[in-house]
């Protein structure tokens, strides 16, 4: 019997001047912020789809599309909260999380503790199983020209006995 699962999720959104930027729902100070049809948080979206993949219950586009009036703006906190519910509808819990942000500027490192905080939060765990990081891409890519922002994150999950 396959009592663990990983799943990977990867999500990239544009950034545009003027928009608000959130990630791992916290809202950071910044001139640029994601172009989405909800809040646009990359890092929350990658973690979705990585739960989602765990469970083999497909992926965030399938569950909360982007061509939805409901889910224009949203918070995706409850977009989490509703995957977590997924996950554990189909009788997992979740190990732990490790999630990386790609984003030349502006630096992360102040925001990361609050990030996992806020991620727990919403996927009811603790937050020393949620991990956070961030990278530039020394300024290659369109991360590092600050065009936008991608996000990974790797899933444990666990067949409740």
């Amino acid at each position: 019997m396959n009592n663990f699962r990983i799943g990977y999720g990867y999500d990239v959104h544009a950034l545009g001047d003027g928009l608000r930027l959130v990630l791992g729902g916290v809202e950071i100070p910044h001139e640029k912020g994601c172009i989405a049809h909800s809040d646009g948080d990359v890092l929350i979206h990658a973690l979705c789809d990585a739960l989602l993949g765990a469970v083999a219950a497909g992926d965030i586009g399938m569950h909360f599309p982007d061509t939805s009036d409901e889910f224009r703006g949203i918070d995706s906190r409850i977009l989490l909260r509703r995957v977590c519910g997924i996950v554990r509808g189909r009788g997992y819990e979740i190990g732990n999380a490790d999630c990386t942000v790609a984003m030349q500027r502006p630096k992360l490192r102040p925001y990361i503790d609050a990030m996992r905080g806020e991620i727990a939060k919403a996927m009811s765990v603790d937050t020393d199983s949620i991990s956070v990081k961030a990278t530039t891409t020394e300024r290659l890519g369109f991360e590092g020209e600050e065009r936008g922002v991608s996000a990974t994150a790797a899933v444990l999950v666990f067949k409740n006995k």
